[in-house]
């Protein structure tokens, strides 16, 4: 989908994803931090001008890079897919940053942008979540987000090797978001955490190492 929706949030502008991205973007990406994507690793910014075409081909993905609020350096990318306006649901993921912005401030104001606008912006009920379960970190910062962790989707992903994969599954409702919105907004300015929502049980295996470094889809 293509479109002109422009978010902010604490030191981060979501700007629509285009071809002007690619080359910035190509240079974040490695072997290690696209494992456990679902598509090839993108190796020149051809690659990634297709993945920008194939993003604006869906009909329900809004894409966006995710750019520095002062500089306008390109930290990543992420998305709000699977968006379904009837049914008021959608799905945040598809996202990667440059490893200078992990564990910082650069997921959690992005996370607030988008969540805000579906939830304050389109009116949304749900907003899912996605990992890979073998990423224990995406999954520990879904989790301090405020995700709650609904269950495993079995063989819900193809590889892009061809395997099928699994995706283990959160979501956020709208009685929740004001929660939501507050924790993240704590983060940013520094103040004390809320406790998680996350209150479903966990799954009984044992937590696996971790494959991958991306943060949370």
């Amino acid at each position: 989908m293509q479109h002109d929706i422009v978010l902010g949030a604490h030191d981060v502008t979501l700007v629509p994803l285009g071809y002007e991205h690619a080359a910035a973007l190509l240079a974040l990406v490695d072997d290690d931090l696209w494992a456990g994507l679902s598509t090839p690793r993108p190796r020149t910014t051809a690659d990634v001008e297709l993945m920008v075409l194939r993003a604006w081909e869906s009909p329900t993905r809004w894409s966006f890079a995710v750019l520095d609020a002062r500089t306008g350096e390109v930290r990543g990318s992420t998305s709000l897919y699977e968006v379904d306006r009837d049914h008021r649901r959608a799905v945040v993921g598809l996202t990667f940053y440059g490893r200078r912005w992990w564990g910082g401030a650069t997921n959690p104001a992005t996370k607030l942008a988008l969540l805000g606008h579906a939830f304050d912006g389109w009116g949304l009920h749900r907003v899912a979540l996605r990992v890979d379960p073998a990423n224990v970190r995406s999954v520990a910062a879904v989790e301090r987000l405020g995700g709650v962790r609904e269950g495993l989707l079995r063989g819900h992903r193809t590889t892009p090797d061809g395997a099928t994969a699994d995706s283990l599954s959160f979501s956020i409702l709208s009685s929740e978001w004001p929660d939501v919105r507050a924790g993240l907004e704590r983060r940013l300015t520094g103040g004390p955490l809320p406790t998680p929502l996350s209150a479903a049980p966990a799954l009984a295996a044992a937590t696996p190492e971790p494959r991958s470094t991306l943060q949370p889809a």
